[in-house]
C-alpha cells in the first residue's frame, strides 16, 4: 500500500517531487533516461490514439484504446519523471520559457 499524498492544491513542483517519491517507492528509480522517454512515447501514441477516439476520428475497434485523461496524466507523470532524470525545474523553465515566448510575435 501506497504512503504517497498529494496535497490539495498542489503546485507543479508538488507533482515534480510527488513523482520523484512515487519512482523510489514503486522501485524504478534505477530505470535508464532512454527508456523512460520510449515509456513517455508509446504514452504520446496511447494519448493520440484515445483523443481520436474521443474527437470521433476511426480507429480500429479491437485495438485497446484508455480513456484520454487517464493517458494525459500517464504523459504527465512520465514527463515529469524525466525532468527529475535531466535536474529540469519544470515549474522554472515554463515560466523561463513562456517569458521568451510573450515577447514572439505569433502570424498566420
Amino acid at each position: 500500500m501506497s504512503k504517497l499524498i498529494l496535497k490539495d492544491n498542489p503546485t507543479l513542483a508538488d507533482y515534480q517531487i510527488y513523482v520523484k517519491e512515487m519512482v523510489e517507492e514503486r522501485g524504478f528509480e534505477k530505470e535508464k533516461l532512454g527508456d523512460i522517454f520510449m515509456l513517455f512515447l508509446e504514452e504520446c501514441g496511447e494519448l493520440a490514439k484515445a483523443a481520436r477516439k474521443n474527437a470521433g476520428i476511426k480507429f480500429d475497434a479491437q485495438s485497446k484504446v484508455h480513456a484520454v485523461d487517464e493517458e494525459a496524466a500517464d504523459v504527465f507523470m512520465y514527463l515529469l519523471d524525466i525532468c527529475n532524470h535531466l535536474g529540469v525545474d519544470l515549474e522554472k523553465a515554463f515560466r523561463d520559457k513562456e517569458e521568451k515566448n510573450k515577447k514572439r510575435s505569433w502570424t498566420k
